[in-house]
C-alpha cells in the first residue's frame, strides 16, 4: 500500500484483563514492538487497557506502561469491561484483543491491510496458536444451532473432528491453514471498523463473560457484512488463564475459586441467553424446553465436578 500519514488514529486495540499481570506484560511488550512495522505501513495505533479489578495490575501499568491509557473498573465482565473505554477508542477500527496473547510484529499492520482491501468485511480474525503449538479451535466457529449445540455438548464433533455433519462447531473438516468466512471468530482477536461497532452498540452486556463474542458476530450478519478467518497472519493464546485454566510456565496467574466458579456459571447462562435471543421464536416449544433442559443439566455436571476437584 502507499505509505501515508493519516489524520485519524488507525486503530484503537482494548485488552481487557483480570488478574495475569505478567501476561498482561508480554502482550503489552509485544504491541510496543509492532510499532516500528505500523509506522512503515503508514498506521497508528493506541493501546487501552481495560482492567476488571485484579489486584496487582495497577502498579505494573505504572512502572512499565505510564503512558498507556488504563482503566480501572470493577469485576464486571469482558463485554462490558471492552464497552466501558470505548469512549477512549479514537481509531478508525477496534481490535479486541486478549491480555493472555502475544502479537507478531507483522499481526497489526497485516490485519490492516486486510480489512483496508476487503471493505465487505465486518470482523476479521488470524490464526490463534495455542501454547502446544495447536490452533485454537474458537478461533472460528459456526452459530451454535441446536444441533450444532448437541454435537458439541455430545462431543459426537471430539469423535468425528473432520465430519461435516458433527464437526460443524469447530469447522473441523476446514484445515486451520484455509482461509474461510465463519460465523462467529473469537475476541481474543476480533478486528472491526469502528463506525460498524458503534452502528450494532458494541458488546451486548446481558453476557458476563462467553458468548459475547458469538452476539456480537451475529449483529455483523445481520447487517451483512462477511467475517472472516485469515491463517497467514498470526498471534499466540496461552488460552484460559484468566479462567484459572492454562498457564505460561513461570508466569504469576491469580484466579481464586470463586472466580473459576462464577466463570463456569457465566459460560453455561450464556448459552441460555443466546437461545433464548436469537433462537426460541424459529423453533417449537418442545425444541425449545428440550434445549434449555440440556443447557442445565449441563451446568448441574459441570457445577459438581468443579465442585469435586476446584476445576473448570
Amino acid at each position: 500500500m502507499t505509505l501515508y500519514t493519516r489524520l485519524k488514529m488507525t486503530l484503537s486495540i482494548i485488552v481487557s484483563t483480570f488478574n495475569i499481570r505478567d501476561l498482561l506484560r508480554d502482550c503489552l511488550n509485544s504491541l510496543e514492538k509492532a510499532k516500528p512495522a505500523m509506522g512503515k505501513a503508514g498506521y497508528t495505533f493506541e493501546v487501552i487497557v481495560s482492567d476488571n479489578g485484579s489486584d496487582d495490575t495497577d502498579e505494573m501499568m505504572k512502572k512499565y506502561f505510564p503512558k498507556m491509557k488504563y482503566r480501572r473498573n470493577g469485576n464486571i465482565g469482558f463485554a462490558a469491561g471492552n464497552n466501558i473505554v470505548r469512549n477512549l477508542c479514537a481509531g478508525e477500527y477496534i481490535l479486541m484483543l486478549n491480555a493472555d496473547t502475544t502479537v507478531d510484529e507483522n499481526t497489526l499492520p497485516e490485519s490492516l491491510n486486510y480489512m483496508e482491501k476487503h471493505k465487505d468485511v465486518g470482523a476479521m480474525t488470524c490464526k490463534i496458536v495455542m501454547t502446544d503449538g495447536m490452533l485454537d479451535r474458537d478461533a472460528r466457529r459456526s452459530f451454535p444451532t441446536p444441533w450444532i449445540a448437541f454435537t458439541h455438548m455430545s462431543k459426537l464433533d471430539r469423535l468425528f473432528p473432520t465430519s461435516k455433519l458433527f464437526a460443524r462447531y469447530w469447522v473441523g473438516y476446514l484445515s486451520p491453514d484455509q482461509e474461510s468466512e465463519a460465523d462467529v471468530i473469537e475476541g481474543a482477536f476480533c478486528l472491526i471498523p469502528k463506525k460498524l461497532m458503534d452502528k450494532i452498540d458494541w458488546y451486548d452486556e446481558d453476557y458476563f463473560l462467553n458468548g459475547e463474542d458469538i452476539d456480537l458476530c451475529w449483529k455483523i450478519w445481520k447487517e451483512g457484512y462477511k467475517i472472516m478467518y485469515v491463517p497467514h497472519i498470526k498471534i499466540s493464546h496461552y488460552k484460559g488463564a484468566a479462567k484459572g485454566k492454562e498457564q505460561k510456565p513461570g508466569v504469576k496467574v491469580n484466579v481464586d475459586l470463586a472466580t473459576k466458579r462464577k466463570v463456569l456459571i457465566a459460560g453455561a447462562d450464556a448459552m441460555k441467553i443466546f437461545y433464548t435471543k436469537h433462537y426460541k421464536k424459529k423453533y417449537p416449544a418442545v425444541m425449545t424446553g428440550a434445549v434449555l433442559s440440556g443447557i442445565w443439566v449441563m451446568k448441574q455436571i459441570r457445577l459438581f465436578k468443579f465442585n469435586l476437584t476446584g476445576k473448570i
